[in-house]
């Protein structure tokens, strides 16, 4: 996995096909091996084995690989409950995608 996994929202998908990613977003569903995000937009999750992902209602980090259909393969995730300013959360993916050379390499 690289180490550069810049912030995402639904709509940054489609600049990051095939490369490593961080999302954060509040689960919607989970039904068999993925789940349904909300992250500023529908964001389907394919989930690992290992996956932490597991309540509706939590707001989770997922880093995975992103699909050419703009789902994504899980890495690894993180489950924050369900208490997180999903503004705040907006507002750090907005600034990685204002200012990326602070965030990431966008030549990769």
């Amino acid at each position: 996995m690289s180490d550069q996994t810049p912030r995402v929202n639904a709509s940054y998908l489609g600049n990051f096909i095939t490369q490593a990613v961080r999302i954060a977003g509040k689960v919607v569903q989970i039904q068999g091996n993925t789940a349904t995000i909300d992250a500023s937009g529908t964001v389907l999750i394919q989930l690992d084995s290992d996956t932490n992902i597991k309540t509706v209602g939590n707001v989770v980090e997922v880093i995975g690989r992103v699909n050419a259909d703009h789902s994504i393969k899980e890495f690894a995730s993180s489950d924050f409950g369900p208490d997180v300013n999903m503004e705040a959360i907006e507002a750090v993916v907005q600034a990685t995608h204002t200012y990326p050379q602070l965030f990431y390499d966008p030549k990769q």
